[in-house]
């Protein structure tokens, strides 16, 4: 039977619904990940760190799928909860064509910088050219890999989740089968890995485009539309807490990164990717967890369902921190094997990410709340509070916290600072929970 958004959710019906989306964005993150195991164990550590000194750059740029995707999707869910569903349709229409546009002059832009870019990251002479080609081919795919980012989203909103996650395992399939064709068959080193994550993201993107361009089930489909700025405006004002989160992560990643070159050269920008790729996946999860409840939260603050509110808010406060808590007694326990199969050839390399595992395991616990906290204001339209709890806890926090711990204790400053700065997040997005308690009736 269908889960709609109208209906009351249980534990169970909760987490059916949610899975589709969990399940997608880790899977999203496991062929991400898989570039880096090819890279590290069949081309070496020097492409490998080259690759994660460029990526938050390509990522800085994809962000505004991001933003359009779970702002543009708030949006229509609550049109959609008001009824309106022929403007719910020409809004999300608006929403696409303008992302493929935004895409494009995005990938020229990025085209054009990637080099300085790669430089002002502090890329040594080995690791430049890597970082060149790796960075210039993903942002050939950019306007691809945006609606994907796009498509998460709208796909959830649209009641098809299921095809979401279709999307996304074919793409995951279509990436992780290239890596071994591409890297460890022909030899095509970091330019095979970042062909291998251009066509995956590519049937992603744009074979969901096939799919609401004709008549289908879902609740939403590509139609005849126009520019409407204040849609836009609004939708980019929901969503600016995730492009915040993302395009911080990317500028927080690029600080560590300069941080990590300086104290511990190639050994600790690797060490860092070890840790980031793995994080990618157990963020997955309340990321998923997110994007899946935010139109559930949209469609009911539309139609004024304050009970529904409230259910959705209990359970998923429980459900995050049962989550973190697994999530960091999983870290701490499987940190040498999780290692191992990216850099276990190397034994100092090894043992530094190993400890940097350790330390950093204690995140997992905290992070959850604020991400789901963020996403939950957002698919309530107060892009404000989101946007606040975003820039604190993924710019302001760690910013400092990686610019000062480092002082006292070097390199493991460097962990300890994403610790310090997700503890001081989780007690932000509680003070704003208890504050707007009383304007939306969710407690």
């Amino acid at each position: 039977m269908s889960i709609q958004l109208s209906d009351h959710f249980t534990y169970k019906k909760l987490l059916r619904f949610v899975l589709p989306s969990i399940v997608m964005m880790i899977f999203t993150s496991i062929y991400g990940v898989v570039d880096g195991v090819f890279v590290s164990n069949f081309v070496g550590k020097t492409p490998f760190a080259a690759i994660n000194l460029i990526i938050p750059f390509t990522m800085v740029l994809g962000a505004v799928g991001f933003m359009l995707g779970t702002g543009g999707s708030a949006y229509v869910s609550k049109t959609l909860g008001e009824g309106k569903n022929e403007d719910a349709n020409r809004y999300f229409s608006m929403l696409i064509y303008v992302t493929v546009m935004v895409g494009v002059v995005l990938a020229v832009l990025g085209l054009a910088l990637v080099k300085p870019a790669a430089v002002l990251l502090g890329a040594d002479e080995a690791m430049l050219p890597d970082c060149v080609v790796y960075g210039r081919i993903l942002l050939i795919a950019l306007p691809a890999f945006m609606l994907q980012n796009t498509f998460q989203s709208f796909l959830v909103t649209a009641g098809k989740p299921q095809i979401g996650l279709a999307m996304t395992v074919a793409a995951g399939l279509t990436n992780m089968a290239l890596d071994a064709l591409l890297i460890a068959v022909f030899h095509m080193g970091v330019a095979g890995a970042a062909l291998a994550t251009a066509a995956s993201q590519c049937v992603g993107g744009v074979v969901p485009l096939f799919y609401f361009a004709r008549k289908n089930k879902s609740l939403l489909r590509l139609v005849k539309t126009k520019f409407e700025g204040s849609v836009l405006m609004k939708s980019c004002t929901n969503g600016s807490s995730e492009l915040l989160t993302n395009v911080s992560m990317s500028l927080v990643s690029m600080l560590y990164n300069f941080q990590l070159m300086r104290i511990a050269g190639q050994n600790g920008v690797a060490a860092y990717g070890v840790i980031m790729y793995v994080q990618f996946i157990f963020v997955a999860i309340f990321i998923g967890y997110a994007i899946g409840t935010a139109p559930i939260i949209g469609f009911n603050y539309g139609a004024g369902n304050h009970e529904e509110l409230k259910n959705m808010y209990g359970k998923s406060l429980k459900l995050v921190l049962g989550t973190g808590a697994v999530l960091m007694a999983a870290a701490f326990g499987f940190s040498g094997i999780l290692s191992g199969i990216f850099v276990g050839y190397d034994r100092e390399l090894f043992e530094l990410t190993v400890r940097g595992f350790k330390i950093y395991s204690v995140s997992f616990f905290l992070c959850g709340v604020s991400i789901f906290g963020s996403s939950f204001f957002t698919a309530l339209n107060n892009g404000l509070v989101s946007a606040a709890i975003s820039f604190l806890r993924t710019v302001v926090f760690q910013v400092i916290a990686v610019l000062v711990l480092p002082v006292f204790w070097g390199i493991d400053g460097i962990w300890i600072s994403i610790v310090v700065s997700e503890a001081a997040s989780l007690l932000v997005t509680v003070f704003f929970f208890v504050k707007m308690r009383g304007k939306y009736h969710y407690a």
